[in-house]
């Protein structure tokens, strides 16, 4: 009766469902996994969301790629940033994975493949099988910094591939892309035919500003190129349910580009009035948001770095920006089994790293988002716990 696109297999995992077991048990837990910033102790501006209230949102206008005001906003985000995106190039919807499968309509059918790759953002698979797309990895080497294997996404590139992802900076790898990098995959994609999708919503949280790194890959025009962002990192407002795409590259494949895309979004026009009315407000007064995540994370990185040395059997992997950090450990029993500890013994939640396809063991994810107070205690536990598995 139902989809393939959706598994049978509906089983929770051995990690969920303790987690379920202790949550239902009223344990308190220190989350090492919180993606949520309006639930870490943030200060938000009490007036805020003021703007959604506007009288303008009772009106019914709508615009397949969004409001002009709105799409003016975000231009005015991008130069912020330093990159000149005109207005006619952006397209609002209503997450970034929303704009994934958009994407995937525009550019795939069913059966095609795109390119993602691996370790990263753990969704990518669940994503594209909704739209009848399949996934091929491509993988990120460490030697002392993560950089891409070229070489093995080229031997990915198939005749039924149609896009090349990038997540910049990477989740969970906190590594961005360097211009070398960019210039080679534009290039790729240029000569095979491929779009080149940049997810960026992680952009702005740079953790090491003296390493080169290439900020958004519309820095390069010789690919169609699709730069994803939100307000669900970059003014720490998930709720809001509002993203946006940049379309840039030769003006031969943007233009048609635009043209499909005009056509999808009409159909489903899902991004609601109220919160493009209220955009450009909130861009204007939610940088102080932006502002003290990036301040935490980087206490929590700069802290996670002091303490690390003590145990000497862990390393932490550099990271270049986002809002995780890596932790390689012992590999005397699996990822599975420490973070099961972890949680039923110290109650401190993490992610297993093959839960962002990790290659091999023991590598553990934790999260640069919780509360100071929160961050020390749970980090300390889960040091000495992964050192005495040593």
């Amino acid at each position: 009766m139902f989809s393939s696109r959706v598994s049978s297999d509906l089983t929770p995992n051995r990690l969920a469902s303790a987690l379920a077991r202790l949550r239902q048990a009223r344990v308190e837990i220190d989350d090492l996994t919180e993606s949520n910033p309006t639930s870490v102790g943030l200060d938000y501006p009490p007036r805020l969301l003021d703007p959604l209230a506007s009288p303008t949102g009772l009106a019914y206008l709508p615009q397949p790629f969004g409001l002009p005001a709105a799409r003016d906003a975000v231009v005015g985000d991008f130069r912020r940033r330093g990159l000149a995106v005109p207005r006619d190039r952006i397209v609002l919807t209503a997450s970034t994975s929303e704009a994934y499968s958009l994407l995937f309509k525009l550019l795939c059918n069913p059966g095609d493949e795109v390119l993602v790759p691996v370790p990263s953002y753990p969704l990518f698979e669940y994503l594209a099988a909704l739209d009848s797309v399949h996934v091929r990895p491509y993988g990120l080497e460490y030697h002392g910094s993560w950089s891409i294997d070229l070489d093995g996404l080229r031997r990915a590139t198939h005749a039924r591939t149609r896009a090349v992802i990038v997540v910049n900076p990477n989740n969970p790898t906190g590594s961005y892309l360097k211009r070398p990098e960019l210039d080679a995959l534009a290039a790729h994609c240029r000569a095979n035919g491929l779009a080149l999708i940049g997810d960026e919503v992680f952009a702005e949280y740079v953790l090491d500003a003296d390493l080169p790194r290439t900020g958004s890959v519309l820095a390069q025009r010789e690919a169609l190129t699709f730069g994803l962002g939100g307000l669900s990192k970059s003014l720490g407002l998930p709720q809001l349910k509002l993203g946006w795409m940049a379309v840039s590259g030769p003006d031969d494949l943007v233009r048609p580009a635009l043209e499909r895309l005009e056509l999808i979004c009409d159909t489903y026009l899902s991004v609601a009035t109220p919160v493009q009315v209220a955009l450009p407000a909130l861009l204007a007064d939610g940088s102080a948001i932006r502002k003290q995540i990036r301040d935490r994370v980087t206490r929590n990185y700069r802290a996670l770095g002091a303490i690390a040395p003590r145990f000497p059997s862990i390393r932490v992997l550099p990271s270049e920006g986002g809002w995780y950090a890596v932790l390689q450990v012992p590999a005397m029993q699996s990822e599975e089994s420490l973070v099961l500890q972890l949680l039923e013994q110290d109650r401190v939640l993490v992610h297993p790293g093959y839960f962002f396809d990790f290659p091999r063991e023991a590598f553990l994810i934790v999260s640069l988002l919780p509360a100071p107070d929160v961050f020390d205690r749970a980090i300390g536990r889960l040091l000495i716990r992964a050192e005495a598995a040593a």
